[in-house]
């Protein structure tokens, strides 16, 4: 979290805002980020900078798999990735492991 807020704040400066309103983060499912504990830091690491009154917003993105046999995306509930189609087994994880910071709103 304080890696993403450091981000933030240094668009925020770039942008020749000062002050940050949202700030949302993409978090996969697979990403072994637990959403309550970016909340927690968040709201103990804000004080004192641009984001002192900003609200943290959490996308959450679904584990997709990809299988090569018959070219489909499916969502995958754990490391297994077996193509729910054709049962066969996939090593290629196209979305699940994102730890982002996809966007902000300064003034």
């Amino acid at each position: 979290m304080q890696a993403a807020l450091d981000m933030a704040e240094e668009n925020t400066r770039k942008s020749g805002a000062t002050q940050i309103h949202r700030i949302r983060i993409r978090v996969g499912s697979l990403s072994g980020v637990v959403p309550e504990a970016l909340r927690f830091a968040f709201d103990g690491l804000k004080n004192g900078t641009p984001a002192e009154r900003a609200e943290l917003e959490l996308e959450p993105v679904p584990a997709v798999a990809w299988c090569p046999g018959c070219a489909a995306e499916f969502e995958v509930a754990d490391l297994l990735y077996e193509c729910p189609r054709c049962h066969r087994s996939s090593g290629e994880l196209r979305h699940g492991l994102e730890l982002d910071l996809a966007a902000m709103e300064v003034s």
